[in-house]
């Protein structure tokens, strides 16, 4: 194996790792910090198929701003552990279900799409036609990514406003117990 191998499954893994760490700790401000592990092992990736750019913004705006934004939350609303059981009702444990099912599907769809396109397949022609530049980006992004560049923007305003709920629900259940 070459070295660019062993750093794409050393990078892999520490996403995998981080990743499952972030769903696993009780304690969000633990979460929080899995996540930016996440983001650096994604940056890391993306250096290795030669867009530096994005590895550059990955870590500046997610690991950096995002998280920043994410902690600052979570400390300011004094958010403890929180219990499993609270957390997470009947219903939505069966709308997770769907929606990891649904994304492990999307997940093989694209590992095969990419196993029989050999112009994704090769590593040497995927690093070749990654000349980006930041209007190439902009342009890629707010054309044909659009959709997923606002589905992300939602998710983060969903876990905002999760956390205020979760945090309101606390307080509300405290101030009852007093």
């Amino acid at each position: 194996m070459n070295p660019e191998q062993i750093l794409f499954i050393l990078f892999g893994a520490v996403s995998l790792i981080g990743a499952i760490a972030v769903i696993s700790f009780r304690h969000p401000i633990y979460s929080a910090l899995s996540l930016i592990v996440t983001f650096f092992a994604q940056a890391g990736l993306f250096v290795l198929l030669g867009a530096h750019f994005v590895a550059a913004v990955q870590i500046i705006v997610y690991a950096g701003a995002i998280m920043v934004l994410f902690l600052f939350v979570i400390m300011l609303l004094n958010l403890g552990t929180l219990s499993a059981k609270g957390a997470i009702s009947g219903k939505l444990k069966g709308f997770a279900v769907i929606l990891g099912i649904l994304l492990a599907i999307e997940g093989v769809y694209i590992a095969v799409k990419a196993i029989n396109d050999p112009a994704v397949a090769s590593a040497e022609t995927a690093t070749e036609s990654v000349n980006t530049t930041t209007y190439t980006i902009g342009e890629l992004l707010f054309n044909e990514y659009l959709l997923p560049f606002e589905v992300t923007s939602l998710i983060l305003l969903a876990a905002l406003i999760g956390v205020i709920v979760l945090v309101k629900r606390e307080s509300q259940a405290e101030n009852e117990v007093q």
